[in-house]
């Protein structure tokens, strides 16, 4: 059953036991309390989002930097093989 201060829309602490969870409320937290919290939460998941964001790209922008630093390795590979190639067959090796 509801309280009747609850039922009418006034403050009245939240009914439970002891918090089991570092994020439980304690049975005396008001609606204001509780508002103030929500609010908190709010604005901490907002910064989280923003960060998501910023690190998504900076992701994609490591992600293109080691694609072309690959490809400049794969570019020195091939030359580094087809001088060493060279140089087997001009001392006849």
């Amino acid at each position: 059953p509801i309280p009747p201060a609850a039922a009418a829309g006034e403050e009245s602490p939240v009914e439970g036991g002891p918090p089991d969870h570092s994020y439980s409320l304690s049975s005396g937290t008001t609606s204001e309390e509780l508002l103030r919290k929500l609010n908190e939460q709010r604005d901490i998941i907002a910064l989280l989002e923003v960060k998501m964001k910023e690190m998504k790209g900076s992701i994609r922008r490591l992600r293109l930097a080691e694609a072309q630093l690959r490809e400049e390795i794969r570019e020195k590979d091939r030359l580094l093989h087809a001088a060493s190639a060279g140089t087997r067959k001009r001392h006849g090796l």
